[in-house]
């Protein structure tokens, strides 16, 4: 796993007083520090995930405490708690609102397997309709998974292709998907 110090002296070198470096690093690193998410509280995830912005766990030391209630002005959607078939279609046309890039977490055994509910009223996991980034597993998860989970994405955002880039190798007969990202 590369840290932010090995990540930093990787993508950018100090010359004097000013700093070179890449404009995807620069980019990426501005991206994984102002994630805006989105609630989806589907059940009882969603509690867990309200104490996440509260005092005590603070999710805003992390650069994620504008929670945003529209799909447009956010781009991380955490997908808390059971999706039923009933709701899937509602979720999907959320994410498909939101601008690129954007992002998935799947929080709580629910929203990444369908926990506890082997029936044909609920889905399997959110993944079968929505590429997730990031699973945050638990029933429900601790309030520190999840921030745990949302380090993590940063992680993943900081590492990122940028949109040219990925719009660029979609257009190039040789390249093969590798996946929803």
């Amino acid at each position: 796993m590369v840290t932010e110090q090995q990540d930093y002296a990787y993508n950018s070198k100090i010359e004097g007083e000013v700093v070179v470096s890449k404009a995807d690093a620069v980019i990426n690193w501005v991206r994984s520090h102002s994630v805006w998410p989105m609630p989806m509280g589907l059940a009882c995830c969603a509690i867990e995930l309200m104490g996440v912005g509260a005092s005590k766990f603070d999710i805003a030391r992390f650069g994620m405490e504008v929670m945003r209630f529209s799909p447009r002005q956010s781009d991380c959607m955490i997908v808390a708690g059971t999706v039923t078939y009933k709701m899937a279609q509602a979720v999907r046309r959320v994410y498909d609102q939101m601008a690129e890039p954007k992002w998935v977490v799947a929080m709580g055994a629910c929203a990444s397997t369908g926990g506890m509910y082997r029936s044909y009223a609920t889905l399997q996991g959110v993944d079968r309709i929505l590429p997730v980034d990031i699973y945050v597993s638990g029933c429900p998860p601790r309030p520190e998974a999840l921030l745990d989970g949302m380090m993590r994405l940063q992680d993943k955002i900081k590492n990122e292709k940028s949109l040219y880039q990925m719009k660029k190798g979609r257009e190039d007969p040789d390249h093969l998907p590798t996946g929803p990202r």
